[in-house]
């Protein structure tokens, strides 16, 4: 017999085992921080062969959005306040990972001397960098072009953008 509502821990028990059976996603959060000047902000990571957004990996448990703040005053010292989602891309498994859900956030504009002041603050960056987005496009590996380019149209239109491997499914 099923367990209902009215008995709570045999309630609570029953989701929980429900919930173990679920699929788990893989889940990054990333950010356009630009520049008085309309360029990009990009990160030269450690651990990739690839310029990247600033941004990161979601932990467990934890909001996108809290996960793009975390990543930007960990690895830049950067406080940010986000102005909204522009990309959702769905990512299909490749190579040894699991699909993901990938995330980028409006960060704003960075006000000059903010922006003179940005160094890497920990191992994980080589460097940063604020590019055109014409050389920002050069820089990023495909997949992350396709979704960065979706993120400078919702910036002109002020409209997210859902993707599917980095192109609109519609």
């Amino acid at each position: 017999m099923r367990p209902t509502p009215a008995d709570p821990a045999a309630w609570n028990a029953y989701l929980a085992e429900g919930n173990a059976t679920q699929a788990r996603k893989r889940v990054s959060a990333d950010v356009l921080l630009r520049d008085g000047q309309g360029h990009v902000l990009l990160v030269n990571p450690t651990y990739k062969p690839a310029w990247d957004l600033p941004g990161g990996m979601v932990e467990a448990n934890e909001p996108p959005e809290d996960a793009a703040v975390r990543e930007l005053k960990e690895e830049l010292g950067l406080p940010v306040t986000l102005r909204g989602e522009l990309v959702v891309d769905w990512v299909a498994p490749h190579g040894p990972w699991d699909d993901q859900l990938a995330f980028i956030f409006d960060g704003g504009i960075v006000d000059k001397e903010a922006a003179a002041a940005l160094r890497p603050h920990d191992e994980e960056l080589a460097e940063l960098a604020f590019f055109s987005p014409m050389e920002a496009r050069t820089l990023l590996r495909p997949r992350l072009t396709r979704r960065f380019e979706a993120a400078l149209s919702a910036l002109a239109d002020a409209r997210p953008r859902y993707l599917r491997n980095g192109t609109s499914p519609w």
